[in-house]
């Protein structure tokens, strides 16, 4: 079988000719997941899907792990979070402003997230973009003698960003309540993981939710993360994405760093949300 697919740039792919409001047969999603992993980032456009479709496509690649903000858990499958700049009578519709600077999902759980995947219900008039980051090339492009010293390295983890712990600021990791707040621990990851498709190696997370280095003093560890950050988000390594309505992606979190585009509230966003962990 071929799958109809269009490179986005040195990585990533649009697939075509595919509804997603239909069950998969096997044999077609075993070519899409090939691809996906092959590419990291899988874009399929113009799709219509109601909650449980999605559900059923996220569900394909992974167990679904509810968001811990629950507050904005979609009502009929709390495994969906809604992304959401909208407010009604008040009442927010969702989570404005999710992960505006570059993070990998879920790096602050003990059990790294395999994949995330948005479906884009209302796109703003301007903005709402997201920025991908490919960690592969940024690891492979690094000195021999920086590889070296970075393979073994272990990386602690917590919810938050640690470039902006402000929670006023709309570059903060999205607050938490208390109650939130005490489901969080301080996690350990490798600095360098090997992707369990490909196996590629990868720079992980070294910028989000990374917050120190094992072994390290405190200055020391973040100035060697705030290193490989500036250089695994260089521009060389990016790629933008821009939605139209009905539009499906899937990332990759074993091999990119993403980040959301601040969107101007006057322009309204609605996109749903689900992150996969291995089955």
């Amino acid at each position: 079988m071929t799958l109809d697919l269009r490179p986005l740039g040195s990585f990533g792919a649009e697939l075509r000719g595919v509804d997603l409001s239909l069950p998969l047969p096997d044999t077609l999603f075993g070519e899409i997941e090939r691809a996906f992993y092959d590419a990291h980032l899988l874009v399929v456009r113009g799709q219509r899907l109601d909650a449980p479709a999605f559900h059923r496509w996220a569900s394909r690649f992974g167990r679904p792990e509810p968001h811990v903000i629950d507050q904005f858990h979609h009502p009929e499958f709390a495994d969906i979070l809604k992304l959401s700049n909208v407010v009604k009578d008040g009442v927010p519709q969702g989570l404005a402003d999710a992960g505006t600077y570059f993070h990998t999902d879920y790096s602050y759980l003990a059990e790294p997230a395999r994949a995330t995947t948005l479906y884009s219900i209302e796109v703003p008039a301007v903005g709402g973009d997201t920025l991908f980051a490919d960690q592969t090339a940024a690891w492979e492009d690094l000195p021999a003698a920086a590889k070296s010293r970075l393979e073994g390295l272990t990386v602690l983890h917590h919810y938050g960003n640690r470039d902006d712990l402000d929670e006023a600021s709309r570059t903060v990791a999205s607050v938490l309540n208390e109650a939130q707040q005490a489901r969080m621990q301080w996690v350990r990851h490798p600095l360098v993981v090997t992707h369990w498709y490909t196996g590629r190696k990868a720079l992980y997370a070294v910028s989000g939710s990374s917050f120190g280095i094992e072994g390290m003093g405190e200055a020391e560890g973040r100035e060697l993360l705030d290193e490989l950050k500036a250089h695994s988000t260089q521009p060389r390594y990016q790629h933008r994405l821009s939605y139209g309505v009905g539009d499906v992606v899937i990332w990759d979190n074993a091999a990119l760093l993403h980040a959301a585009t601040l969107t101007d509230p006057q322009y309204a966003r609605t996109l749903w949300r689900i992150t996969v962990k291995p089955a």
